[in-house]
């Protein structure tokens, strides 16, 4: 597991916002699961950064924003396995926002961030 902090608050690229968390560069595989029209697909990706509200990701698969995944990423402590609203995708990369995480799931993210 490769993680470097990224202590600089950034415009969101999309909406020109200020991010609600800090962005963390963090490097892990992650497993995305999706249901588009087609049916059921997983698809292997690798974390770009992270925060305790989200993470960008490259991701082979076609996702569309505002979809629904659920995404297996590896922590420290175990695998963490959240439900995430796709915010943005380009070309092979997306960015999730998580959904539904606990002051503690948030907590240990923030703590495998800051390890490095």
């Amino acid at each position: 597991m490769q993680l470097h902090e990224a202590k600089v608050q950034t415009a969101s690229h999309q909406q020109g916002a200020i991010r609600r968390h800090l962005r963390y560069l963090f490097t892990v595989p992650v497993t995305i699961r999706h249901w588009p029209p087609q049916g059921f697909r997983t698809a292997r990706g690798m974390t770009i950064d992270i925060s305790e509200g989200g993470m960008a990701a490259l991701v082979p698969d076609s996702l569309s924003v505002g979809e629904i995944v659920e995404i297996d990423l590896p922590l420290p402590v175990g695998l963490l396995n959240t439900l995430a609203t796709v915010r943005y995708t380009s070309e092979n990369r997306a960015g999730f926002e998580f959904v539904g995480l606990s002051p503690q799931e948030r907590q240990q993210i923030t703590l495998a961030a800051q390890e490095c």
